[in-house]
């Protein structure tokens, strides 16, 4: 239970979910874990989990400029970085009819600007060695009605971790990707559906997944813990993908 013993860690979007979850791992396995959200009440259940095993930091991950607040915040708790998981997202699902600029825009500043300047703010923070993860969506590998914008950005952080890969990995810094398919988190409540679509649109997608049932967020944690840990230190610039065989 001590894989992060020591390691210096950010999870963006750690109030809920699979952040939330990570963060837990993280500090059961021996990390100083940093979280952030967008407003100081969703700390709520993470305070409840994590107590003072975190510091919690309202940050907005759509903000370019705000990171380099952050990244000045981190420095002064932790100093260095050993790792980085870009967990905070959204998914925003419409038909390509019913798209404008101002959607298309927040989701590419939530899910692809606002990490990659993240990234940047942070780079002389980073240790030697260290760990970026980035969580992209199994949408980016295959192709799905509605997920038009959300894919194309989460496609954008897969070619991220490979391509920050080869111009980092000189510093120390591995940056890899985790593809969850769909989750039982809070996101699915997040796009503005009726009780009883969401309960239909859960159930189609059921349906699609060889493994009948939508994966938990421990199940991607696990994989995040492996990537931030050393054991992990020959993979770079990898995807993991944990889709219960929907890709297949």
């Amino acid at each position: 239970m001590d894989r992060l013993k020591g390691k210096r860690a950010l999870i963006t979007g750690g109030s809920s979910g699979i952040g939330l979850e990570t963060a837990r791992q993280f500090v059961a396995e021996g990390a100083r874990v940093a979280i952030t959200a967008r407003a100081p009440n969703a700390f709520e259940q993470a305070r409840q989990q994590l107590g003072d095993g975190a510091a919690y930091i309202v940050s907005d991950a759509a903000n370019a400029a705000g990171q380099k607040k952050l990244a000045s915040e981190i420095e002064d708790r932790f100093g260095k970085l050993d790792v980085l998981f870009v967990n905070a997202g959204i998914a925003d699902l419409r038909p390509m009819e019913q798209w404008d600029e101002s959607g298309f825009d927040n989701t590419f500043g939530i899910n692809v600007r606002g990490p990659f300047f993240l990234i940047q703010a942070l780079l002389p923070l980073f240790a030697n060695p260290a760990s970026i993860v980035l969580n992209a969506s199994i949408n980016a590998d295959i192709g799905m009605p509605n997920a038009s914008v959300y894919a194309a950005s989460k496609a954008g952080l897969l070619s991220m971790a490979r391509n920050l890969s080869a111009e980092l990995i000189s510093r120390g810094i591995r940056v890899n990707a985790v593809s969850p398919g769909p989750i039982a988190t809070p996101l699915y409540s997040k796009l503005g559906l009726s009780a009883a679509d969401l309960q239909a649109t859960s159930e189609a997608l059921q349906k699609q997944i060889p493994a009948r049932r939508f994966g938990k967020p421990a199940e991607i944690a696990n994989a995040v813990v492996f990537l931030a840990s050393d054991e992990s230190a020959f993979t770079v610039g990898g995807e993991i993908i944990i889709d219960g065989g929907l890709s297949l």
